[in-house]
């Protein structure tokens, strides 16, 4: 059952707004916020962010939830790309107004968001999650885990059923997780480690794959095609084989002498025996 307060304000506000908006023509969501200068800042941020531009691309069945200058500096605090990212979060895909949230079975709903859509939203960080209180406030908060914070609804600002609704919010509507990344369970993902050149074992030469293969260290730089030439001894070869000539000389000569003192011998020792003879 709706309260009083819901269903009078929502017949009034609902009949001065489709008063001045016609079913058939395109919006501009931000002309239609700058009516209202109190939500200056936020429909700067749609038009900086080109939020704005995605609301417009749609042009069917959106509800924006807006704040003053004053709640939107929750917003202009973050840093750029999250504060287009918490805007999206204010985009639900779909017409709502007090009357058709009035009707929600059981006075909570999950919203889903144009945040929802970029495919940069972990878990539940996309949806809104409402709730109608006993005392039939309406609000809105994130419904991401470990969000406590909500939004209570202001005032509808536009409207056109069942295609645009803009309604202020009395705070901004921002993901606890929202700027950090994936962070929600089975989505998380990590940047990247990129690591330099992997150094090559002690003693060892890292290899080109792409280059040819290596001679190895022994290899000779001639042209394997050509004629091999003699190889010149080594000074120590010359030295050893001169070494070997003089020993070979030194015994010829050796026993030459030896012969020829065996012959003198032997002579001297015919003519003692022809004497004695």
């Amino acid at each position: 059952m709706a309260s009083p307060w819901v269903t009078t304000t929502t017949a009034l506000l609902l009949l001065l707004t489709l008063a001045s908006f016609s079913n058939s023509a395109k919006f501009n969501i931000t002309e239609i916020i700058s009516e209202s200068p109190e939500f200056k800042t936020f429909n700067s941020l749609l038009s900086k962010t080109k939020v704005a531009e995605e609301i417009n691309a749609r042009q069917d069945a959106i509800t924006v939830l807006v704040v003053d200058d004053k709640a939107a500096g929750a917003i202009t605090a973050l840093p750029a790309d999250t504060q287009k990212k918490v805007l999206a979060v204010h985009v639900i895909l779909d017409y709502y107004d007090p009357m058709k949230l009035d009707s929600v079975h059981g006075k909570t709903a999950m919203l889903t968001t144009l945040f929802q859509t970029t495919g940069a939203a972990a878990d539940s960080m996309g949806l809104i999650k409402y709730t109608q209180g006993a005392d039939e406030q309406m609000s809105f908060a994130s419904a991401e885990p470990g969000s406590s914070a909500s939004s209570q609804l202001v005032k509808v600002v536009a409207c056109r059923p069942y295609n645009l609704s803009v309604m202020q919010v009395s705070a901004a509507i921002i993901p606890p997780g929202i700027g950090k990344g994936l962070s929600g369970s089975g989505n998380g993902s990590s940047s990247p480690t990129i690591s330099g050149p992997e150094t090559p074992p002690l003693g060892t030469e890292a290899i080109d794959a792409d280059a040819p293969d290596q001679m190895p260290d022994y290899a000779s730089d001639q042209d394997v095609d050509g004629p091999s030439s003699p190889a010149e001894p080594s000074p120590t070869a010359k030295s050893d084989k001169g070494t070997t000539d003089s020993l070979a000389s030194a015994g010829n000569k050796l026993r030459q002498d030896i012969m020829g003192t065996s012959s003198v011998v032997g002579i001297m020792g015919a003519l003692v025996m022809f004497v004695i003879w």
